[in-house]
């Protein structure tokens, strides 16, 4: 495996977001044939969790791939007070329990996971494959891929709130591009992480009685505060060289 990554960065990459796309919604259609949603996921997330932790660590890549603390002063982040606003999102409605205690559980933290496996898979592994050609280019394909890649929530509901799904592949994008900038500026993937699957593991509780309007306005604040803030960190934080100095 190393050999292959060492070979071809992207592809590796590519393997392993079509690995976890597929293999998330197989857990996904057998859990709820089971009966029990998240049953199967929760446990495949945790697989490939474990695996690219110990994967990344055994093979000295922490650094690169942002499994390290962010450079730079806390306040350079605007104390990360932004993110605050993205995470408070799913409650701005309200909380209510959508599954059983069990199910809520599981559902939590196999969106926790999910934060994580994405951030690595498409901030660091993609991102990181394609900066090495074009900086610029693996921000918007990073980006845009995890926009898209939010297309699948909208097959797997059979159609139904096509608008909430469409809405978050636009946001998506937005967030997306704000977790590169942050990433590529800090160097670090904590804060990415600890966002995402907050904001994730938080959609569980979330109030999915809204009416349209309202699910118009958590997107439009959405792409706003991630897009301003990560104009505001691309222009304060340490510029980086455009050609980046990989970790062998």
């Amino acid at each position: 495996m190393k050999k292959f990554y060492e070979k071809n960065e992207i592809w590796f990459a590519v393997i392993w977001i079509i690995v976890y796309v597929v293999g998330a919604s197989l857990a996904d259609t057998f859990s709820s044939m089971i009966g029990i949603e998240k049953v199967i996921t929760l446990p495949f997330l945790f697989a490939l969790s474990a695996f690219f932790v110990i994967w990344i660590v055994k093979n000295n890549l922490k650094d690169k791939y942002g499994l390290c603390k962010p450079i730079g002063d806390i306040k350079n982040y605007l104390f990360y007070l932004p993110l605050l606003v993205l995470i408070s999102v799913n409650f701005w409605m309200g909380a209510r329990l959508n599954y059983s205690p069990l199910e809520s559980v599981l559902f939590a933290l196999s969106m926790v996971l999910v934060g994580f496996v994405e951030e690595i898979i498409f901030r660091g592994l993609l991102f990181k494959a394609i900066a090495k050609e074009n900086v610029k280019v693996a921000i918007i394909v990073s980006s845009v891929t995890f926009g898209i890649g939010h297309i699948i929530n909208l097959i797997s509901s059979g159609g139904e709130n096509i608008l909430s799904h469409l809405l978050q592949v636009f946001y998506a994008m937005a967030v997306g591009f704000l977790f590169v900038v942050m990433f590529y500026r800090g160097k670090s993937l904590v804060a990415c992480i600890v966002t995402h699957s907050l904001v994730n593991a938080g959609s569980t509780f979330q109030n999915a009685v809204m009416p349209a309007y309202v699910e118009i306005i958590q997107a439009v604040v959405i792409i706003v505060v991630a897009v301003v803030y990560a104009v505001v960190l691309w222009r304060t934080l340490p510029k980086q060289e455009d050609n980046l100095v990989e970790n062998k």
